[in-house]
């Protein structure tokens, strides 16, 4: 490899995927590999630092994951956070213990005091994020302690010579006073980064690779309307142009109008070839009598694949399959191996009628954020852009029991005003994610002195750094009372609407 890269070894830490969009905010391109295999990746991409992520084990216990003492001989920078700090020590013949009563552990905002002289920490005091129940009781020797908080004696240490150090708080989280800086300081001050990794230069780059890949054949890719197979069609795009082929199943569970959006938008932006499938009824007939909802997923995801399978079968099958696979679709967190998540990783084959010369995967090195940035570089809208997450069974798991036409445009009609609304107001970029859902309850009212036994309509909105925990959104009262009113006023067989004020844990953001 090229391109200068700083490897995360996975020792189960929650926050393994904010390290390495971390060190990629930095211009560093960053991989995440599990402990497994960590010194074998070390050895084949000689990276320029390796980073030990945190994790929830105790480094003494014999079932906790190590790593061979061997990665310190290598003459690598190497950084540990957290449990990644304890195992350092514990590895080069430092001690760890177990905080001896409840109040030597720390876990949240600490104050912390630095020893400036090391090439992580510009100031004194400030505030770390803890989350420890051991400690390192002594320092490896040739270590020195260059940070310590009221009940931890080493909350960091180096051993500036062999540019190994190591941190018992988490630098990558916003909670953490400087974390940012400090670790900028280990990319460039310790490892010596250049920083070359831009989205304009992955574009370039990327473009080639497309074009020397695919050659003169032709490339099938399934759109779906979301974020990362819209940006992955816009690059191919770029590459190949007309050898490119987007098939678009509109399966009739999308949002209001949003089949006729993504055909404009792809059509007359990009040099493509550009087929829509029109199946709705088709669902709708599958899906009649279904009120499960994992047999809703079950049908909807099967359907899909038959949908698609047969049209590329009919036209597409003699050259390659792209697909919008994004970084974390190809790792697992925790203390295992990385995982194959979309189906065809693998195995390139769709079905057993057809077979691809290979699979396109474009965005597979990218996270989320950097996906939405190389769209906006391709001059894709910004509403698709930045489109919130959308369930790939679409309104199937936003209605309770049995979906039909008619309930489908009914849910649609009440999400378009409640997103409507949050546009006029300005108030939808406060958000992360905001939808209607149809209960499937009914209830009483009075409508033009008449008593009515309509629909419910539930609203429900979150804000969430990372979709691993969300917390409703605190919309003023008067928003949500315009949006009751209109839903009610304008979308037939409505009569109420109510708010879910419900975290996530212990709820989902998704209802089903």
């Amino acid at each position: 490899m090229n391109r200068e890269v700083v490897l995360v070894i996975d020792f189960g830490g929650q926050y393994n995927q904010l390290i390495a969009r971390r060190v990629r905010e930095n211009n560093v391109y960053c991989e995440i590999v599990p402990y497994t295999e960590g010194l074998a990746r070390v050895k084949e991409m000689r990276p320029k630092g390796i980073i030990f992520t945190g994790g929830p084990n105790s480094v003494y216990d014999p079932s906790s994951p190590h790593i061979s003492g061997e990665i310190f001989e290598l003459g690598i920078p190497v950084l540990g956070i957290c449990y990644g700090c304890q195992l350092m020590a514990y590895l080069l013949g430092g001690t760890v213990s177990p905080a001896s009563d409840a109040s030597a552990r720390e876990y949240g905002k600490t104050e912390t005091e630095y020893d400036c002289s090391s090439l992580l920490f510009s100031k004194e005091k400030g505030i770390s994020w803890m989350s420890h129940g051991d400690y390192i009781s002594a320092v490896p020797q040739g270590f020195t302690v260059t940070a310590k908080t009221a009940v931890c004696p080493v909350a960091a240490m180096e051993w500036k010579e062999k540019k190994f150090y190591g941190v018992q708080f988490h630098p990558e989280v916003n909670h953490t006073e400087g974390g940012k800086e400090m670790l900028r300081a280990f990319l460039y001050d310790v490892c010596g980064c250049e920083g070359s990794w831009t989205m304009e230069d992955f574009i370039d780059r990327t473009v080639a690779e497309i074009r020397s890949e695919i050659g003169d054949s032709g490339v099938v890719l399934g759109l779906s309307g979301g974020v990362d197979s819209s940006v992955a069609a816009a690059l191919i795009s770029r590459a190949v142009g007309k050898q490119l082929t987007c098939v678009f199943v509109d399966q009739g569970l999308m949002r209001k109008d949003e089949g006729d959006y993504v055909e404009e938008t792809f059509t007359k932006l990009f040099d493509m070839n550009f087929v829509r499938v029109n199946c709705q009824d088709v669902f709708y007939e599958k899906l009649k009598g279904i009120t499960d909802p994992e047999q809703k997923r079950k049908v909807i995801g099967e359907e899909f694949y038959r949908v698609f399978s047969q049209k590329i079968k009919e036209n597409y099958g003699d050259g390659f399959f792209a697909q919008g696979t994004i970084y974390p679709d190809r790792i697992e967190s925790g203390k295992g191996d990385a995982a194959v998540i979309k189906t065809h990783h693998n195995q390139v084959k769709i079905t057993d009628e057809v077979q691809f010369k290979g699979v396109v995967e474009p965005l597979k090195d990218l996270f989320k954020d950097e996906v939405r940035k190389v769209g906006e570089m391709l001059g894709l809208p910004p509403e698709l852009v930045w489109r919130q997450p959308f369930p790939g069974p679409g309104l199937g798991v936003r209605i309770i029991g049995e979906i039909t036409a008619e309930r489908v445009k009914l849910l649609q009609e009440a999400d378009a005003v409640l997103r409507d609304e949050m546009s006029r107001c300005g108030y939808e970029s406060q958000m992360s994610q905001f939808f209607a859902v149809l209960p499937g309850v009914k209830t009483v009212g009075v409508m033009g002195d008449a008593r009515t036994y309509e629909e419910l309509i539930a609203i429900r909105a979150v804000t969430t750094d990372d979709f691993m925990t969300a917390d409703w959104a605190k919309i003023p009262y008067e928003i949500l009372g315009r949006v009751s009113n209109r839903i009610i006023n304008e979308v037939k067989h409505v009569n109420r609407v109510v708010y879910d004020i419900t975290s996530k844990p212990p709820g989902t953001v998704e209802w089903l």
